[in-house]
């Protein structure tokens, strides 16, 4: 008898149908299971951010539920911002280059998840109104005034 249970989710557009083990972590599941590696795995304990993905359009933590917890739902992974390749980047990933909002890269999937869904809702917003939507997130390298300027820059693009 298999501990497995059968579970369908949408991700980035695409039904998938598998069986996962009930522990299983969707962080997990994404990256070994789904083969797409750009949900980085960071603290596994939902403080760093890294991790993040728009489950049903919001963004969460994917180290902090379970894979049979996604049943039924609708997923987003970065992989799913520029599926046309490098050439056509969103305007989140063509800021953070022009800004130089990245350098390690690590945390970068993790901070355009979670901006996505809020510049679709706040299309203008203040440095501080930025900085507090980037508060959820962990970057060791850049001092996020780069990711601050890049934001600023995506908001820009995205309004025309």
């Amino acid at each position: 008898m298999s501990d497995r249970i059968e579970i369908s989710v949408t991700v980035n557009g695409q039904t998938y149908q598998r069986a996962a083990e009930p522990r299983l972590l969707l962080s997990d599941f994404l990256r070994h299971d789904l083969e797409l590696t750009g949900t980085h795995v960071g603290c596994e304990h939902g403080v760093c951010g890294a991790c993040t993905i728009l489950f049903d359009g919001e963004p969460v933590r994917a180290c902090l539920i379970f894979a049979v917890q996604a049943q039924g739902h609708a997923i987003e992974t970065v992989e799913n911002l520029a599926p046309g390749g490098p050439k056509h980047l969103h305007p989140l990933q063509e800021a953070f280059r022009e800004a130089h909002g990245l350098q390690c890269g690590f945390c970068t999937p993790g901070f355009l998840m979670t901006l996505k869904p809020y510049l679709e809702q706040n299309p203008n917003p203040s440095e501080q109104e930025i900085r507090e939507a980037l508060s959820g997130n962990l970057c060791r390298c850049t001092g996020y005034q780069h990711i601050v300027e890049a934001v600023k820059i995506a908001a820009e693009k995205i309004q025309e």
